[in-house]
């Protein structure tokens, strides 16, 4: 399938490594221009200065997205810039594991904070040019454990199960406006994370996926992209699970 080529104004969260970079770099090479962030200066700059310099075009930001002020006040800098976001991939995230009883209020609040506000911060200060464009593409990238639940990830699964319900909502309230939203639910993926597995323990997840291996941030990608372009403007409001066939 050949996708169309006009360009879209992208914003990436969490685009300094892994998923987040794949996406970026995917969108980038699909002709839009990608806007590539993450709390740390120095990663979403090089994602962005790599996009550049393939022929891509790009730019960075660094930013905590659990900064609800911040977020703001990025939003609007960017609209004063660039008018409109056309594509929205709500990926930034983190892990603060650990059984209820010794999980800390911190370690809920900066986990919701960051993988589940921050998402509702995003759409509302960067959707509603699109509602007028009517024209927009969201993705929120959740998770299998948002489906399933994980023991000693409460925070995490809670805060992902949470992006699906915001995905639903989300679409019934812009789907009049031309507006998709949808969520991607990876399963295990190969990223620095997982490299830092043991064997024994990267043998035990491979065992639970029935294609018998991790998938690649490509992957994950893939599937986002596609969201994003013109020809998935008929999907809205779905959980697109890419996991090797581990969750069915």
């Amino acid at each position: 399938m050949s996708f169309s080529t006009e360009k879209r104004i992208a914003l990436v969260t969490g685009a300094g490594r892994g998923i987040g970079k794949s996406v970026a770099e995917l969108l980038a090479s699909r002709g839009h221009h990608v806007i590539c962030l993450s709390r740390s200066e120095s990663s979403c700059g090089a994602v962005a200065e790599g996009i550049v310099a393939s022929g891509g075009s790009a730019e960075s930001i660094a930013l905590d997205v659990a900064d609800k002020a911040a977020v703001k006040e990025a939003c609007e800098a960017l609209l004063e810039k660039h008018d409109t976001v056309d594509i929205l991939v709500n990926n930034a995230g983190i892990t603060r594991d650990g059984l209820l009883f010794r999980m800390s209020d911190d370690d809920w609040d900066d986990v919701i904070a960051t993988n589940l506000s921050s998402c509702f911060s995003f759409v509302k200060h960067l959707a509603r040019p699109m509602t007028r464009k009517r024209w927009g593409r969201i993705i929120n990238m959740t998770s299998v454990i948002g489906q399933t639940g994980n023991a000693g990830q409460a925070n995490y699964a809670a805060a992902k199960a949470g992006m699906i319900g915001l995905t639903k909502s989300l679409a019934k309230e812009f789907a009049a406006r031309s507006v998709t939203v949808n969520a991607v639910a990876p399963g295990f993926i190969a990223t620095d994370m997982t490299a830092e597995l043991n064997e024994k323990q990267q043998e035990a997840i491979i065992g639970m996926i029935p294609l018998k291996r991790m998938g690649a941030a490509a992957d994950i990608a893939a599937t986002t992209a596609f969201l994003a372009s013109e020809e998935a403007g008929y999907i809205t409001g779905q959980v697109f699970t890419v996991d090797g066939g581990m969750v069915m």
